[in-house]
Parts: C-alpha cells; structure tokens; sequence
C-alpha cells in the first residue's frame, strides 16, 4: 500500500473506483478553454492524461544531436518537429522527434496524425517501458518507423512496417542496433541518410 505522501503508481495500486478516459476530443477542449496547457506537462495516451516525464541532460542532448543531423539530410516537403504533439484516434503524444510531410506553418490548423509522420523517435533513459508500451499508438496510427533511442542500455530499437489492421495492427519485434550498426533513414521508400548507433549514442 503506498503510504498518504506518496503519489500512487497506478499501474500496481489503481483505485478502487472507475477511471474516465478522455476521448482526443475532450482532451483538445481542455487544452483550448485552458485547463490545460504548454505548462500542464501532460499527455494524453490511450485515453489516460499522463505526466510527462522529467528531462536530463544526456536526453536532452541527443534531441539536438539527431535534430541537428535530421535537418541536415530531410529533403524538401519534410519537416523535424521536437517535442509536438501528433494525434492518433486515442492520444496525443508529444514524442521527443518526428519527422512529417510539410513545411513549417502547414499545421497552424492541427496537429500532424500518423498518416502525416514518416517517424517517431522517443530518447529514453528512465522511461524505457513507458516508450516500448508506445510503440502501440504509433503502430495503431500507422507510424510506418519508431525509434527508441534507449540511453539506459544503450542501444537504439528499430520498430518497422506495422502489420495488421485498425486496432490490431502492430509492429513485429524491434531490430536492435548497438555500436557501429548503422541506422538507416527512410523517407517514401528511399534512403535519404545514414548514422551509426554510436554517432547518436556517444
């Protein structure tokens, strides 16, 4: 039983009442009446609103790494968006990295959703479970990559080609690439750059 100062982990103590989960649709109102905002550092995932996760300096380092290297190789009609949100039809995460169709000021309207992002890449170090169980909503929403780049075992996990429709789809088992493996971008079908693991893992 946690004790009253602590705040419960709902994944082993959940309450002993009914949970409400939020549609996209109710979580985007209260973001526009202002309940919630920028400075709420929430998301919403699966219907849950959820804290997001403290930032370090060694997750903070890598986003600028790979922005830095994104930037330079995305051919025209891509755009790098950091820490914004995508829509899915039961979240809106705000992922460390996308990549989506576009040129910057196309979603002054909306947000990007899965059939508008090419890739998705979270920077893990204390949150490695949290980014594994989201491979799910970016499957789901037909996210064709998503890269877990997982600093507390430092290797970089490549899930690829979701299979499976609707609710069921989902991405087969991740590749693994640690060291000099080297991690390929894909943007339509073709190569557009490639690093290494270590390049982005230091």
């Amino acid at each position: 039983m946690a004790s009253v100062l602590e705040k419960p982990d709902l994944r082993r103590d959940p309450p002993p009442y009914p949970i409400y989960r939020f549609t996209v649709a109710e979580y985007e109102e209260l973001m526009r009446i202002g309940l919630l905002d920028e400075d709420s550092n929430v998301e919403l995932l699966e219907g849950f609103i959820v804290p997001k996760m403290p930032k370090y300096p060694p997750h903070d380092s890598r986003i600028d790494l790979l922005n830095h290297w994104l930037i330079r190789n995305l051919p025209d009609g891509w755009i790098v968006r950091i820490q914004n949100s995508i829509v899915t039809p039961d979240s809106v995460p705000e992922p460390d990295v996308a990549i989506v169709r576009g040129q910057p000021g196309d979603y002054e309207d909306r947000h990007p959703s899965g059939a508008d992002t090419a890739l998705v890449i979270e920077v893990a170090d204390s949150t490695v479970r949290r980014d594994r169980a989201k491979a799910a909503i970016y499957a789901r929403a037909g996210v064709p990559e998503y890269w877990i780049v997982n600093l507390e075992d430092r290797q970089i996990e490549v899930y690829s080609q979701p299979r499976g429709r609707g609710a069921k789809r989902a991405y087969p088992a991740p590749e693994v690439l640690k060291g000099s493996a080297e991690l390929k971008l894909f943007l339509d079908g073709d190569s557009v750059g490639t690093l290494s693991a270590k390049q982005i893992l230091g």
